[in-house]
């Protein structure tokens, strides 16, 4: 027990100068790409049109997902670093119930457009995050398994996808919104908000499974607060939100910014997702790409 609260300490020390250290490192999704590139106060200003006041409804959004059960989700992560933007796209199912999930995870071409990388598996649990064909030296075989806890931006980022539930867990932490109005979302009419979410407020209040991941974001990230759009639909449920992050790259020092939009559909969809045996999980060094440091154990 000593022992685990030493390694705990000696990862919060870490947090401040390595931000992006489990996303190169570990999760690497999103730094095989980029190695190859160069308020305060609550309340509403408007009512949310018969929605109630906007800062309790979208505190109560996550709460609305487990109530409906499980849904198909599609997601997209932006990234602008040193003038140059990519996407890296997922799709896949999850069940917020269970807080378990399946993602494909598409990369983009390289920076010369030359290659193309195979689609990676992520599984989403409670506490982890499994990756297959994460390269990098990973037998095709295996999967990869990461402590989200342990990443400094509470797998937000890392996966480049940001878990759905936690995605949902992040409007907990709202401070400040407003109601913007009524638009559609895939065919449905939904109530769109924009306001300001705290990672720190939003770990306080979050599930158990999403307590320490959101408080690693808070000290992780170049600022707690998150600018986001939410789409919510007459339930009260999800529909689409996107989040704003902004975190210090380690490798010029220079500040990434992240737009991950997460959108969510046929709600009630069948998820079955199975983790991985241990014997399946590999248990070896990963090698670190140009600028990547020098890598890590699952």
């Amino acid at each position: 027990m000593v022992g685990r609260e030493r390694e705990r300490e000696r990862e919060r020390e870490r947090r401040g100068r390595v931000a992006v250290g489990g996303l190169a490192v570990v999760g690497g999704v999103v730094c095989v790409w980029l190695a190859g590139s160069g308020c305060s106060g609550e309340g509403a200003a408007v009512q949310g049109a018969g929605g109630g006041d906007p800062v309790a409804v979208l505190h109560r959004a996550a709460d609305r997902l487990v109530a409906a059960g499980s849904a198909k989700a599609r997601t997209a992560m932006e990234m602008a670093s040193g003038g140059t933007r990519v996407t890296i796209r997922g799709e896949g199912v999850y069940d917020f119930e269970r807080r378990f999930g399946r993602l494909e995870v598409r990369l983009p071409q390289d920076p010369a457009g030359t290659s193309e990388h195979r689609p990676i598996t992520e599984l989403l649990a409670p506490g982890a995050l499994f990756m297959k064909n994460r390269g990098a030296g990973v037998p095709d075989d295996k999967w990869v398994r990461v402590e989200t806890a342990s990443l400094s931006d509470g797998n937000l980022v890392t996966g480049g996808a940001t878990d759905p539930f936690a995605a949902a867990e992040v409007l907990r932490g709202t401070r400040t919104a407003t109601y913007v109005g009524r638009t559609e979302v895939g065919g449905t009419e939904v109530r769109h908000y924009r306001g300001t979410a705290d990672l720190a407020r939003a770990a306080r209040g979050a599930s158990d499974a999403n307590k320490e991941a959101l408080a690693s974001a808070a000290e992780g990230f170049a600022t707690a607060e998150v600018p986001f759009d939410a789409y919510l639909d007459d339930e009260g449920r999800i529909r689409k939100v996107r989040h704003r992050f902004s975190f210090v790259n380690g490798r010029d020092e220079g500040t990434v910014d992240v737009a991950s939009t997460t959108l969510l559909y046929d709600f009630g969809a069948a998820v079955r997702v199975r983790l991985p045996d241990d014997a399946d999980i590999y248990a070896g060094k990963i090698a670190a790409g140009p600028g990547e440091g020098t890598g890590g154990k699952n």
